[in-house]
């Protein structure tokens, strides 16, 4: 096998259990970090998803970022009294569909009460995103694949007459909650500047006869570099790497969907679409379909499928190795192997709605207003964040005599966390103390 070629195996019937300790349901970079954690502390694991690792949520077609300046949880006061600025239909990310708002109640309603809880969710989240790069750095190097990440940092970029000022306002935001923080270098802002001048044609706009080139003050750009964060070269690889690693140190893969789950006393039964397992420990990794998979065991988890879109752009050289967001255009845009991924959007129109063909062409057209060469019609992906309403993770075990554990609901953070969650998981499944206090992520917050 290559490097990340990653054995998928036919195991069937009840022989399962003398086989494997552990089942990791759900092929995800959560789900795979978590089998190379286990897998690494001498567990026999077995993963199981429909697909083969990383090809059938949102670990395949992520932007890449690791988030480690986000610390605060999307919910907010501010963001209850502005939300509407963030509809689609005032050129915004954010599309809840009229048939879902009624269906959203409930959840909508628990974000709500989050939003004046941010403060305290944010001491509790922050421990997590501040070591990940470090984590996940440790990790990919031990799989031999550190080659996969840049630490580069990455850059927000307002441009229009407020970019100044919404500039160093998100730079006394990162201050005050110590996140590291600098202006952005004055070449890259140049380099953005030129760019954005360009048109659909890609003819640049002429300055007025006799006058000196346009600055980035003179066109209204300014920016921000976090240099904590980082990125990755391609998700879906970092994912296989450690599903490569996991099978290679005796881990096994089972190709199969995972119909429900049950208690049985103290053994949990995997029902696949072929065959029944029986299992003492497990752990649903599942993402977006996690839900059903713990109702069974009295774990509620209100998740909503927030999905995103992204399109690539091969060989399109990139203005610099780090991702940018523009923060006003709500698009970021990653380098990635031999291509530039870009993505936007947080669509609650349902786990199982069909994309909307129309959302990668404006991401498109807010490419070329950027001055990236794309065409408005290529191909496009789109895949569902595993949402819980406070934006916090859900990491723990379910009550009972089973060993039943979740690691779902990462939202935009599932690349960002993996590695940690990793780690958290591993330590639960050994009882031990987790390393860092995840109170405050267990599921039955929710009742």
């Amino acid at each position: 096998m290559g490097q990340d070629e990653v054995a998928v195996v036919g195991v069937r019937g009840h022989g399962l259990t003398a086989a494997h300790d552990v089942a990791v349901i759900g092929a995800g970079v959560v789900g795979c970090a978590v089998a190379w954690a286990l897998t690494k502390a001498g567990k026999r694991v077995l993963l199981i998803d429909r697909a083969d690792p990383a090809t059938a949520g949102a670990s395949f077609g992520n932007v890449g970022h690791i988030a480690t300046e986000q610390l605060q949880p999307l919910p907010s006061p501010q963001l209850l009294l502005s939300f509407w600025r963030e509809l689609v239909a005032f050129g915004g990310p954010l599309d809840i569909p009229l048939r879902r708002a009624a269906v959203m109640a409930p959840w909508i309603a628990r974000f709500a009460r989050a939003a004046f809880q941010q403060r305290r969710h944010t001491e509790d989240l922050a421990p997590l995103v501040r070591s990940a790069a470090d984590v996940l750095e440790s990790q990919l190097s031990e799989v031999g694949r550190h080659d996969l990440l840049r630490r580069h940092g990455h850059y927000a970029l307002w441009i229009g007459p407020k970019a100044s000022k919404r500039a160093a306002a998100e730079q006394a935001r990162a201050t005050a909650l110590g996140i590291p923080n600098r202006e952005a270098p004055a070449e890259l802002l140049r380099a953005a500047a030129a760019q954005a001048r360009r048109t659909t044609r890609r003819t640049p706009v002429p300055n007025p006869p006799g006058s000196a080139p346009a600055t980035p003050g003179a066109l209204g750009l300014s920016g921000v570099w976090f240099p904590d964060s980082a990125h990755v070269l391609d998700p879906a690889l970092v994912a296989r790497a450690f599903a490569a690693a996991s099978t290679q140190a005796g881990a096994s893969i089972l190709r199969t969907t995972v119909r429900h789950m049950r208690p049985l006393g103290n053994r949990i039964e995997i029902v696949t679409d072929t065959d029944s397992l029986s299992v003492r420990t497990a752990v649903v990794c599942a993402g977006a379909w996690s839900a059903p998979l713990l109702a069974p065991f009295g774990v509620r988890a209100p998740l909503e499928a927030e999905r995103g879109y992204h399109v690539e752009l091969s060989n399109h050289p990139p203005l610099t190795d780090a991702p940018i967001l523009y923060a006003d255009h709500s698009v970021v845009v990653t380098p990635m192997a031999s291509r530039l991924r870009a993505s936007s959007y947080l669509e609650f129109a349902g786990l199982e709605a069909p994309p909307d063909p129309r959302k990668p062409m404006q991401l498109r057209a807010k490419l070329q207003q950027l001055g990236y060469q794309c065409e408005v019609e290529g191909p496009s992906w789109m895949g569902p964040r595993p949402t819980l309403p406070d934006y916090l993770p859900g990491i723990g075990r379910a009550s009972g005599p089973h060993e039943l554990f979740y690691a779902v609901g990462h939202q935009h953070l599932g690349l960002t966390l993996a590695a940690v969650t990793a780690d958290l998981i591993a330590d639960l499944v050994a009882g031990r103390a987790p390393r860092f206090d995840i109170k405050a992520f267990d599921l039955r917050r929710f009742g």
